[in-house]
């Protein structure tokens, strides 16, 4: 009788409640903390009159240089519109800020960066590209959050072809990177090679987009992509212009129909869409040692525990309350605190694969319960940011 492995949890707690006092009692995450004091009359003069004028003026003569006297050396925006917030949709610019917060707090906690909360009022695409092309001066570096599909991908787009500082989109690139890390070491502990898993992808927003094609370039070519009207596949009608570009260049065996079709013999579901999307049916169609990402937040399409009854050998969510969380949080601080140190102008593919090497690396024995290192394990920012050179 084979013996069943069971996922470790950590005990449940009421995070919602946790986090609803914790945010009303500090009134959100962040404050502005001043690098030098005003103690003095020589601070008053040095920080501001009459002394800032010399700051200015050097500027002015040589604006490449404000990365060694302003904030920009060091600092990143991190924007939404909030219009796909988590696994919450469309809730808009208010809602998106404590997850804003949240990011920043990140950033400094792990990168010692000076994140910096934007939301915009707006979800005009050239109301927003202006927008951030007019208050891009003051930053190092943009993250882009939590905007929807296929908006995403001309913001994203067009930002870098205007702006001469990196620009991600860490919806897309950072929870590619993140997991393809995980399926590295997953594909280890069921003893499968990488390149040649059948993966079946619920979700082609703006995450499902960005790691088929992060897989592809991992060498994996038997990917299957599937929306809420079923199986991507080359020819099917009425889709917009980015999932006929993903049609090409997946789904080989062309295959049509639902989730259903596409799962049988799976080794990997990868789920980025909504809860109850994967369903126990699904995983139990799979091949043996299925692996099971189900990465919605805060309610993953499946339940790691009904994945696990279904038959998978390693699930992982999005969620810190499950053993594997592939959450972008293991790769984007790295990233930024790279990219502000060497003053690179853009985040590469390549950049991005080495990033993913370097994660799945950090977990020297790969196991069911531990395929990603945890977002505190010591190292990981220093790790990440030296692939981005």
């Amino acid at each position: 009788m084979t013996k069943k492995i069971i996922q470790k949890t950590i005990p449940k707690k009421d995070y919602a409640k946790l986090a609803l006092a914790l945010h009303k009692k500090h009134h959100g995450k962040l404050s502005v903390v001043s690098k030098h004091s005003l103690n003095t009359k020589d601070d008053w003069s040095m920080m501001y009159t009459p002394g800032v004028a010399a700051v200015s003026s050097h500027l002015a003569k040589y604006p490449k240089d404000a990365r060694e006297y302003t904030i920009k050396r060091n600092t990143v925006a991190v924007i939404s519109d909030g219009s796909a917030v988590l696994g919450l949709g469309n809730i808009g610019p208010l809602a998106a800020l404590p997850v804003m917060e949240g990011k920043c707090a990140i950033l400094k906690e792990m990168a010692q960066i000076d994140g910096f909360p934007i939301v915009l009022d707006t979800q005009n695409t050239e109301e927003i590209i202006k927008t951030i092309t007019h208050i891009a001066p003051v930053f190092g570096a943009i993250n882009l959050e939590d905007f929807s599909a296929p908006r995403c991908f001309e913001i994203e787009t067009r930002l870098k072809a205007m702006l001469d500082i990196p620009i991600m989109h860490d919806d897309q690139h950072g929870t590619a990177i993140v997991v393809l890390a995980g399926l590295i070491n997953a594909s280890k502990v069921v003893k499968k090679k990488l390149e040649t898993l059948k993966v079946v992808i619920v979700g082609a927003g703006a995450a499902g987009r960005a790691i088929t094609l992060m897989l592809i370039q991992a060498g994996i070519k038997n990917i299957i992509v599937c929306d809420s009207a079923g199986v991507i596949y080359f020819g099917r009608k009425n889709m917009p212009p980015y999932k006929n570009e993903l049609a090409k260049v997946t789904n080989p065996d062309h295959v049509k129909g639902i989730i259903d079709d596409a799962v049988i013999g799976a080794d990997v579901l990868i789920g980025v869409s909504g809860p109850a999307t994967i369903s126990r049916s699904h995983v139990e169609a799979m091949a043996e040692n299925a692996i099971v990402f189900a990465l919605a937040n805060p309610i993953p399409e499946i339940k790691p525990e009904d994945a696990l009854l279904a038959g998978a050998r390693v699930v992982a969510t999005g969620r810190s309350d499950y053993a594997n969380q592939i959450n972008n949080a293991l790769a984007f601080p790295g990233i930024f605190r790279g990219a502000l140190d060497r003053g690179v102008n853009a985040i590469t593919d390549e950049m991005k694969l080495s990033a993913a090497k370097k994660i799945a690396g950090l977990v020297k024995k790969p196991t069911a319960n531990e395929i990603v290192p945890s977002v505190m394990h010591p190292g990981l920012v220093k790790a990440v940011a030296s692939v981005v050179r």
